[in-house]
């Protein structure tokens, strides 16, 4: 029995949430979102609350059941406040600056790196070595940081790439002399 899946997931105040049949819509201040649920889970809008319940007890409804409960709550939670994932640069010339709504990163390649900010994200870069991800929807801000990262992520000698704000990167032992 799935422990998260069996609470129910209330609205949050200033977010209007429908059920029509498999797809969970929720409107909110920051826009709006959709979700398709899995066809093995079974989805009702009771009152100011979406419950989320099983269709049969085989071992693959069980396991869609708490994630769809999950996803719900994730675009509720983005309609109303967003999300944000924030990057730190470092290293000896790496920087990043916005080129109208592309991203521009020097990190040490011999041609800066020009990324394409896709629809329903922004990227800000308050300083030369951060840059701040934010969108509605968790898993399209989550992937821009990861493709951002993987340009050059941070290498276990030095510590220079880049690297979500607060990760810790595991040093290693230089060459001894």
């Amino acid at each position: 029995m799935s422990r998260i899946g069996k609470k129910p997931v209330s609205l949050p105040q200033g977010v209007t949430a429908t059920v029509n049949g498999q797809t969970v819509t929720a409107k909110g201040p920051k826009g709006e979102l959709k979700f398709v649920v899995n066809d093995e889970v079974l989805v009702k809008m009771e009152g100011s609350e979406i419950a989320v319940q099983p269709r049969d007890q085989t071992k693959t409804a069980r396991s869609k059941w708490g994630m769809s409960r999950t996803q719900i709550v994730n675009i509720l939670h983005g309609v109303k406040d967003g999300f944000e994932k924030k990057l730190e640069i470092t290293g000896v010339g790496y920087r990043a600056a916005m080129q109208g709504k592309n991203l521009q990163l020097a990190l040490g390649f011999s041609h800066d790196v020009v990324y394409e900010t896709p629809a329903g994200v922004t990227i800000a870069v308050p300083k030369p070595t951060e840059i701040t991800v934010t969108g509605i929807d968790k898993q399209q801000v989550g992937q821009v940081a990861a493709e951002i990262r993987e340009y050059r992520g941070p290498e276990p000698y030095k510590g220079k790439g880049v690297r979500y704000a607060g990760e810790k990167i595991v040093r290693k032992e230089g060459k001894k002399k």
